[in-house]
């Protein structure tokens, strides 16, 4: 894919400070944070949204390392809000997932 800051970050291309990383997750902080902690759950293979996902197993894998992470980052009890943009809303046409926190009530 031409054109993807993901991709670009996932080559190396582009810096990131991982807070995590395997063989198909990234996940590092948004540039334009708008929470305290404000991470991006990115798949390491470019599909441009959540509507382009054909393998079940993307799914479970990205809400596995969504589940760490609310764990890592202590959001349990604490509020957090995870948000899927797609359909043309994304302003990255790579699948991400927004994981916010804390939220406060």
């Amino acid at each position: 894919m031409n054109d993807c800051i993901f991709c670009d970050i996932r080559d190396g291309k582009s810096p990131a400070k991982f807070m995590y990383q395997d063989d198909d997750v990234m996940v590092f902080p948004d540039i334009q944070p708008r929470s305290p902690i404000h991470w991006l759950i990115v798949p390491k293979k470019h599909i441009p949204e959540l509507m382009f996902v054909e393998d079940e197993d993307v799914h479970k894998k990205l809400f596995s390392v969504v589940k760490k992470m609310i764990e890592r980052a202590d959001f349990k009890d604490k509020g957090y809000k995870i948000v899927i943009n797609g359909g043309g809303l994304q302003d990255v046409n790579h699948l991400h997932i927004h994981l916010r926190g804390p939220i406060l009530h």
